[in-house]
């Protein structure tokens, strides 16, 4: 922001960052999970280990939870005046 960005530019970039960082540990857990299906099998009480369903639930809780994460602070952060930040640093 100090150089010129936009509160939004700054906000939407910091989501998008941490989208990708979530993406890719949901996309490598659910590989997991897939991989390790006999063991699920056993843990599982009226579920298929393979059901779509949950695996989209889950993915998309961990999407909205790192959206969340992500914002709040995103959010904080572009109030702060750039001036009064270079002059703490």
């Amino acid at each position: 922001m100090a150089l010129g960005a936009g509160r939004t530019s700054v906000l939407v970039m910091v989501i998008r960052e941490a989208l990708g960082m979530a993406s890719v540990g949901t996309e490598i857990g659910l590989l997991l999970a897939l991989a390790f299906v006999r063991l699920l099998r056993d843990l599982l009480y009226g579920v298929r280990p393979t059901d779509p369903l949950i695996y989209a639930a889950v993915a998309a809780t961990l999407g909205a939870v790192a959206v969340l994460a992500s914002y709040l602070p995103a959010r904080r952060a572009t109030k702060v005046d750039p001036i009064v930040a270079l002059r703490y640093e």
